[in-house]
């Protein structure tokens, strides 16, 4: 990059360091000097890259990073868990240095004052313990004896995990600035972005209030001001993330010892945290009903300190009240300093980084939900990496930024969200049935409002409302059922789900999963020889699958990155010489519209087009699916597996009919124009009647793909696993037959060098499915005793008739090969066991799907001959 002088002597008044500079380009400019900032600042610096500017519009450290409460947890998810671990190794190195960062291990109690609680903790220690965290789960006495200070009457149980240490947040902002500003850091306080200019789709400079900063790289760490400061780019960038307000007390005169600290206390069930902050106490709150800040403020201010809410004592009083009565010695210490502090919070509760959708080289690192020194030092450490070597080095499915849509950057939106992600942090999150309850119906099918007449429950996909379940006992008028309390074992609502599957087993399921990701790939603006298919030539280069179908064909494929990893999976359905359309997985909208977008042709030869809104989709499942369509279609539907027909349905038109469910059965897929879709969806139940036909939602959809081994995006496809690991080798043409395109290279050394994990299907075998929690994801694998995988995805096989586990393994770290062959998973000498909440169940090892008694009574069911069933027309309907 050309550096250019300075010309508004401005800018050298407002750097921070020692010496003025005349230079106004960087290769890296961060915007925001708080924890993220100058974690991300100090990275770059540690992999050589040290010409980084920082920008703040107030001074180092000004916004809320150092309100923080300075306790560091690991005892968290695994994705969580391995950034937090990375912040606790650079606060030890720090420490070590000679830096004080005050950083002391102290260990920390989680308490459970209920039944489920301890079942969530006990399922949270058999995924930690294997990974190295040890913890440990203790009783009351034992809680007591740890911390005298509790009162522990009403606890079931604890878990106590020493490793569990604080920091105090201001100082390590100070050194992490002070060592970033020796490698040659520059500094600049008291500077506002004001815009973002691009060039050609990537970050090319910033305006700021004293001057323009051409730059390769920018990275947004402003905190509770990045959405704003996302909106003010050429391209606007959408960052959903909203400060809420964040209450905390700090005792005086309690006068604690300081020689040994008192482990830091979560007490979950009571939304509250507790740690001793020199001889005194610091209590804060993750509460159920959270209040927004700034919530009458057009922009969050820049002084926003002088703007914030008094704490109302309405408010916080019942959570100090709380306090009380598990601490009694906060009696003793009069009335508390109450702070509110606001902190970003994500409209899914977790954090926000990674490279944008919408800018090239635009970078985010924000919302860290509450507590930004915990995940801070990892964040910036991953961020860093991800730049400096241009691909992510960790999995960020969970954090990515292209989780989202312009829909959860609405501001309204998020102050709604807001309310109860807070108090998510602390809540149990049953799997599959802890559904938001603010900020809802906002993406819904046309289907939805008959949907919701005839029993749906729904949750949110993309914040799309999809049917979850159908009430079978709901009657018509009553009041619209609701998800059950959530449970880790035998899902309440579990009799509504087997009705489901015998419709699909037997008769006809009927499916809406309009949320899936559709985009057509059309020719665009056409260059060189026009008898060149570049529609062609450029999914060829995506694809690991050959692409060259015949026109009316399917094709199942996955698009890689360069280390053979899953970038998308989809159906690719061919309408045309070069008009392909193709449908991808929910949460993939944004990340693979982004992701081919990047990969065009220069020519513009090639162009994208997100139909998702403009298509219905109804999934016809069952062995007599082909009986009803052909009946509504007028057609004979006796077609082969992945293939594609526009027909009329009833009365509309251009439908579009797929062969193939997502579920492994029989069936077709029906991408309807919205507007016939409520039209199709009655002419398919109303004549479905005769067929047996019975509404079925996408919790069964998901337990049937389990059940047929089918991998799914996000849970075992992601961009760490190749379609050799994850078993799917249908998806891929044969190497020697397809070049070139997108992961070919490393896929090829895979296959010469043997894989080192693979993807298994588990039945489990001694565990009682009505008493005995569920397996969910997450539980630790083991063989012959010793930790070998991850459970990746879970639920009941109703055909199997067992509960089912899909999980990749590895092999031993004592074994002298890493690699996993057929032979070594089937080998009859290895036990495999499951670890559900401290309990080990045995399970049986499938690399194949298999074939269960009700498939077969399924398959002998479709083989009878149709009997139409007489409909007995109510007195009213009578001539």
């Amino acid at each position: 990059m050309n550096y250019i002088t300075c010309t508004r002597s401005a800018c050298c008044r407002h750097f921070s360091g020692t010496a003025a500079v005349s230079q106004t380009a960087a290769r890296v400019v961060i915007a925001g000097a708080g924890l993220l900032g100058n974690s991300v600042a100090y990275h770059l610096t540690q992999n050589g890259w040290n010409n980084v500017i920082v920008l703040d519009q107030r001074t180092i450290g000004s916004g809320t990073s150092d309100f923080g409460s300075g306790t560091i947890g690991l005892f968290k998810p695994s994705p969580e868990r391995n950034i937090i671990l990375e912040s606790v190794k650079l606060y030890e190195r720090l420490q070590r240095a000679g830096h004080n960062v005050g950083l002391k291990r102290c260990g920390s109690l989680n308490l459970a004052q209920t039944h489920d609680r301890v079942v969530a903790l006990k399922r949270r220690i058999a995924y930690n313990m294997p990974a190295g965290l040890y913890c440990e789960l203790i009783d009351a006495e034992t809680v007591r004896n740890l911390h005298p200070l509790l009162n522990v009457d009403d606890i079931q149980g604890a878990v106590y995990v020493p490793k569990d240490c604080i920091a105090d947040p201001a100082l390590v902002l100070e050194v992490l600035a002070k060592l970033s500003k020796q490698a040659g850091v520059k500094y600049f306080e008291n500077c506002r972005v004001e815009f973002v200019n691009t060039k050609g789709g990537r970050v090319e400079s910033l305006e700021t209030d004293i001057g323009t900063i051409k730059c390769e790289y920018f990275i947004n760490c402003t905190g509770m001001w990045s959405r704003e400061l996302g909106l003010r780019c050429k391209r606007p960038v959408r960052i959903p993330a909203y400060p809420a307000q964040h209450f905390f007390a700090v005792t005086a005169g309690l006068n604690l010892p300081e020689a040994k600290l008192l482990p830091c206390v979560r007490d979950y069930d009571s939304n509250m945290y507790a740690r001793q902050l020199g001889s005194e106490m610091m209590v804060g709150w993750f509460e159920k009903a959270a209040k927004p800040a700034f919530e009458n403020i057009k922009d969050i201010p820049k002084n926003w300190k002088e703007h914030i809410e008094d704490s109302a004592p309405n408010h916080w009083e019942p959570l100090w009240d709380k306090a009380v009565d598990r601490i009694p010695l906060l009696t003793d210490s009069g009335a508390p300093t109450i702070t509110n502090s606001p902190d970003n919070f994500t409209p899914d509760g977790r954090w926000i980084f990674g490279e944008t959708a919408e800018v090239k080289n635009y970078y985010v690192a924000c919302g860290m939900n509450g507590n930004p020194l915990q995940g801070s030092g990892g964040v910036g450490k991953a961020l860093a990496e991800w730049i400096v070597n241009g691909t992510p080095t960790i999995e960020m499915l969970p954090f990515n930024i292209q989780r989202f849509l312009d829909l959860h950057n609405n501001r309204q939106y998020l102050q709604h969200r807001i309310r109860e992600v807070v108090g998510r942090q602390y809540a149990i999150l049953y799997p599959n049935q802890s559904e938001y309850k603010f900020a809802r119906q906002l993406r819904c099918s046309p289907l939805y409002s008959e949907l919701e007449t005839r029993g749906a429950v729904f949750g949110t996909k993309m914040a799309y409302e999809r049917a979850l379940y159908f009430d079978s006992d709901y009657e018509r008028g009553s009041p619209l059922p609701t998800m059950p309390p959530g449970s880790f074992y035998k899902p309440k609502f579990f009799k509504h789900m087997q009705k489901e599957y015998y419709a699909c087993a037997h008769h006809v399921g009927i499916i809406d999963i309009s949320s899936f990701s559709k985009i057509e790939i059309k020719p665009g603006v056409r260059s060189g020889d026009s008898n060149r298919n570049s529609v062609l030539e450029y999914l060829q280069k995506m694809c690991a699958n050959d692409v060259d179908i015949e026109i009316g064909h399917i094709v199942h494929t996955g698009m890689l990155n360069e280390r053979g990893g899953y970038e998308n999976d989809c159906m690719l359905i061919r309408q045309s010489r070069d008009h392909y359309f193709m449908i991808s997985p929910s949460s993939q909208q944004t990340r693979i519209y982004d992701w081919m977008s990047r990969n065009l042709f220069a020519d513009a030869s090639v162009k994208l087009n997100d139909v998702t809104s403009m298509y219905t989709v109804i999934n016809v499942v069952g062995p007599k699916a082909t009986q009803l369509m052909s009946e509504l279609s007028n057609s004979n539907l006796k077609l082969q597996p992945f293939i594609y027909k526009k027909l009329n349905v009833g009365y509309a038109s251009d439908v579009m009919i797929m062969t193939f469910t997502h579920t492994g059965m029989p069936g077709y897929c029906l991408y309807v124009p919205s507007e016939y879709a409520l039209h199709v969806y009655n002419r398919l139940m109303t004549i479905g009647r005769d067929y047996g036909a019975r509404d079925v939602g996408t919790l069964t959809q998901r337990y049937l793909r389990i059940d047929k081994f089918i991998p799914f995006w996000g849970d075992e496809l992601t961009s760490l696993t190749t379609p050799f690991e994850a078993g799917v080798v249908y998806s891929i043409s044969q190497l020697k037959k397809k070049a070139n395109f997108i992961g070919r290279a490393a896929l090829e050394q895979q296959k010469q060098q043997g894989l080192t994990k693979r993807l298994v299907l588990f039945h489990l075998e001694d565990i009682d499915v009505d008493k005995d929690v569920w397996p969910w994801g997450g539980e630790p694998l083991y063989r012959n005793g010793e930790y070998c995988g991850t459970v990746t995805s879970a639920g009941y096989g109703f055909a199997s008739e067992k509960l089912v586990c899909l999980g990749y393994i590895n092999r031993s770290t004592r074994d002298t090969s890493k690699i996993i062959t057929n032979e070594y998973i089937m080998d009859k000498s290895a036990v495999y066991h499951i670890d559900i909440a401290g309990r080990l169940f045995r399970l049986t090892q499938h690399i194949h799907p298999k074939a269960a008694l009700g498939q077969a009574l399924a398959e002998r069911e479709a083989s009878k001959t149709y009997r139409p069933t007489v409909v007995k027309f109510k007195k009213q309907f009578e001539t």
